[in-house]
């Protein structure tokens, strides 16, 4: 097994120091876990096991194990390790977001504390905390945690000696992702000690990544690959709050952010086609980075350290486009007392990015074809042809296949942009992006306005996460350089000052149609759910009159109203679906089709 850097072991000095006393009253017991094991159901009629609306699996330790051995032997041990934390990451997220489904009204420490007991059920290991410090609006977050019987741990030494380096990267990788989301910021944890370096057990230390400096940088390279291969992220190294930095320190604030699979898989075909001369074509909604990822693309390029020249095409007149992309001879026309440049000129042996070009005029489509074909432009009002050296880089929100069956765009311009098309996903859909952005965002702004904001309210955080985002990453920019001119200095920001303007949003509900699929449920549903919360009320108040022995109301509730109300309810929440509906009783499916015929629910045909 070859050997990476050195493992991180973190000086005294950086571990915050805990007085006996501090460290006993921190040594808190979980709350029971009762909440979470009622979620996790097995479905033995479609072979699906469900943790709450998310599908799980069952995988053999060891043929875990022997993946870990085979990806280390064939690919190396940063690819493993780097595929194995983004799994665990992954994982993190999704166990988040049910964290706030299952505790919304307990403590910030007892929502917090299901990701340890989340890794307990599922079968990772014991998890036991030693120090929790957890401040959403503060923006301060330090937890250290000691495993116990890590799986990990054991198929690695199966295979491996005892060495020099931690080896739980999928369970790195949760504790990064699930406080990352938590917290609406990026979190990284590191392992500290390890069982599979000698030690008796293993313990983890996490806080904001800019809190460890330029240490957090070999950590993040597994977590986020594409980002780090291209430099440090912006955030590394510097505080998130920090004020009146030189310039020529602050990293480049138009490098993509992001660690979702769609991220990655974007940063991939960016780095396979920036070392050649293709023209690309990025596709995309407007605002998810066209421009950004272009940049990135020249930086990537030969190209580099030649000009890069953008043209918003939607932003010019019709009558000024063709001089502004292929420039002016004197005397052209009235007022053009001297030639010009054009854009193609100006990014000779570089790069032109442009932007909306669905937009371009039918004229402006032939000369840019043929521009794109020979390597030659012409200026307005001249007989004379011009060499260039441009690499183009084109970015629409339209799909240009309709606009040429439309005929409002030109099929051999289409096919010779479409060399090599790149689609940015929206922000919607790469939702594990949303807390390093906000990081990102944050930082970015209060360096800007001379700002001191410490970070988000938990309810900012569950807005942000639960928002729709149709203007993807230009909107949630502008949304957080709001809330920080709004927020109050040095304290957090809140909802209020993020969505000023009107945005609407609702929190996500998904259910399990009647084909087993996961769907979002229609928003008349909740209307129907709010009068059949009338009805649970009214039996309520009369179950809880019989407990009491209120004589006066006890006669009008029989158990056979309160099974056929819940019986109902579970069908009426599972859109018709008898299995969906059972897990959410804790029953058998068979048992819920008796119970649903003999109540006359459904039909004996059904």
């Amino acid at each position: 097994m070859k050997s990476a850097s050195r493992p991180p072991v973190i000086p005294q000095g950086h571990l915050p120091v805990v007085s006996p006393e501090q460290m006993d009253a921190d040594k808190l017991r979980f709350p029971e876990v009762n909440d979470l094991m009622g979620r996790l159901h097995f479905s033995t009629s479609d072979g699906r096991i469900w943790l709450d609306d998310q599908r799980m699996l069952l995988v053999h330790a060891k043929a875990l194990g022997m993946l870990r051995r085979d990806m280390i032997e064939l690919l190396g041990l940063d690819v493993a390790r780097g595929f194995m934390t983004r799994m665990g990451y992954y994982a993190g997220v999704a166990d988040a977001q049910l964290a706030r489904k299952v505790r919304p009204k307990t403590s910030i420490r007892d929502m917090f504390v299901v990701g340890p007991q989340m890794h307990c059920l599922e079968g990772i290991g014991i998890s036991e905390a030693v120090r929790i410090e957890c401040d959403v609006e503060r923006g301060i977050h330090y937890g250290e945690f000691i495993w116990t019987s890590p799986v990990e741990d054991e198929e690695h030494i199966r295979h491996f000696s005892i060495g020099t380096e931690p080896a739980c990267w999928m369970q790195i990788g949760y504790a990064s992702g699930f406080s990352s989301e938590f917290m609406g910021r990026q979190v990284l944890y590191r392992e500290v000690e390890c069982q599979s370096m000698g030690h008796p057990v293993c313990r983890i230390v996490g806080k904001l990544v800019e809190e460890w400096g330029s240490e957090a940088a070999e950590d993040l390279r597994y977590m986020m690959p594409e980002t780090l291969q291209m430099g440090v992220p912006p955030n590394v190294g510097r505080p998130a709050c920090a004020i009146g930095q030189p310039a020529a320190e602050q990293a480049p604030t138009d490098t993509p952010v992001g660690m979702s699979p769609s991220f990655n898989s974007v940063m991939h075909l960016v780095r396979r086609v920036a070392p050649t001369q293709a023209t690309v074509l990025f596709l995309g909604e407007s605002g998810v980075g066209k421009e950004v990822f272009s940049r990135t693309l020249h930086r990537l390029s030969a190209r580099a350290d030649k000009p890069f020249v953008a043209v918003n095409c939607a932003a010019i007149p019709e009558q000024l486009i063709e001089s502004e992309l292929f420039g002016v001879e004197r005397g052209a026309y009235t007022g053009a007392l001297q030639s010009r440049l054009g854009r193609f000129e100006r990014a000779d042996g570089g790069t032109l990015f442009l932007d909306e070009i669905g937009t371009l005029s039918a004229s402006a489509q032939g000369k840019l074809l043929r521009a794109l074909q020979e390597g030659e432009i012409e200026r307005l009002g001249d007989s004379q042809t011009r060499k260039v050296d441009v690499r183009v880089i084109a970015a629409t929100n339209v799909d240009l296949r309709d606009e040429v069956k439309a005929g409002r765009f030109r099929e051999d311009l289409f096919f010779r942009l479409n060399v090599f098309p790149v689609r940015i996903t929206p922000l919607r859909e790469r939702r594990e992006d949303i807390p390093l952005l906000m990081t990102h965002f944050l930082s970015k702004f209060n360096l800007r306005h001379g700002r001191h904001l410490t970070g988000f309210t938990q309810r900012a955080v569950d807005a942000m996460l639960s928002y729709d985002w149709p203007g993807n990453i230009r909107e949630m920019e502008n949304v957080i350089e709001r809330g920080v001119i709004l927020a109050p200095e040095g304290g957090a920001i809140d909802a209020p000052h993020l969505f000023t303007s009107g945005e609407r949003f609702t929190e996500q509900r998904f259910t399990i149609n009647k084909d087993g699929k996961l769907v979002a449920m229609d928003p008349s549903v909740f209307v129907t759910e709010l009068t059949q919360d009338r009805e649970v009320e009214r039996v309520s108040r009369r179950v809880s009159n019989l407990l009491l022995d209120d004589h006066d109301d006890c006669d009008k509730v029989s158990l056979d109203e309160i099974e056929t109300l819940l019986l109902k309810r579970a069908i009426e929440r599972a859109q018709g679906n008898v299995a969906a509906a059972a897990r959410l009783l804790g029953i058998t499916r068979p048992q819920m089709v008796y119970r649903l015929k003999s109540r006359g629910i459904i039909n004996e045909g059904e």
